[in-house]
Parts: structure tokens; C-alpha cells; sequence
């Protein structure tokens, strides 16, 4: 039966070949992010600023409309289903207690 020592090279380059794998699979994941984002016609770079400022700029989160609005839209993103039902109730209890 090998010793262990006989065995490290063995497993060093095992273990330097699945950091590798590793590596690779998250460059490759990075590129197609990128590159989905530039044919959507965004900036990789500036993406989350551009998303943070969209946000804050939308009409969701004005106080200057009334909770009648704010109720109606949040039931219609609900009945699109492009929230949950959790993220739904938490916006509708955010909107009757005037926040």
C-alpha cells in the first residue's frame, strides 16, 4: 500500500486541475454576462448604478402618488407574476402603512 507521501504529486494535481476547472467556468460565465448585458444595449460597468438609479428614479417609489396607484401597480406586477406572492404582501404593507 502507497504511503501518503507517495501519493501528494498525485493529488496536487488533482487539486491544481479542479481549481482550473474552476477558473475557467467562472471567466466563462463572466464573458456571457458581459455579453448578454452589451446586446441589451447596457454598459457592463455601470450596470448596477444604471439599475440603482432607475429604481430610485421610478414612479413606484414616488410619494407623489397616491396609495390607490401604488396598490393598482403593485397588483398588476403581482398578477404578471413579475414579483412573489412574499415580495407582493411585504410592497402592500410598505404602501398602507405610507412608506
Amino acid at each position: 500500500m502507497p504511503e501518503l507521501y507517495d501519493l501528494f504529486p498525485i493529488l496536487f494535481v488533482i487539486a491544481l486541475a479542479v481549481i482550473a476547472v474552476v477558473a475557467v467556468v467562472i471567466v466563462v460565465q463572466i464573458v456571457a454576462n458581459v455579453r448578454r448585458v452589451r446586446q441589451a444595449g447596457h454598459n457592463p460597468l455601470t450596470l448596477q448604478a444604471d439599475l440603482t438609479t432607475k429604481l430610485l428614479d421610478s414612479e413606484m417609489l414616488s410619494k407623489d402618488r397616491s396609495t390607490e396607484e401604488r396598490l393598482g401597480e403593485l397588483d398588476r406586477l403581482h398578477d404578471r407574476q413579475a414579483i412573489s406572492e412574499d415580495e407582493y404582501r411585504t410592497a402592500r404593507a410598505r404602501v398602507l402603512a405610507g412608506r
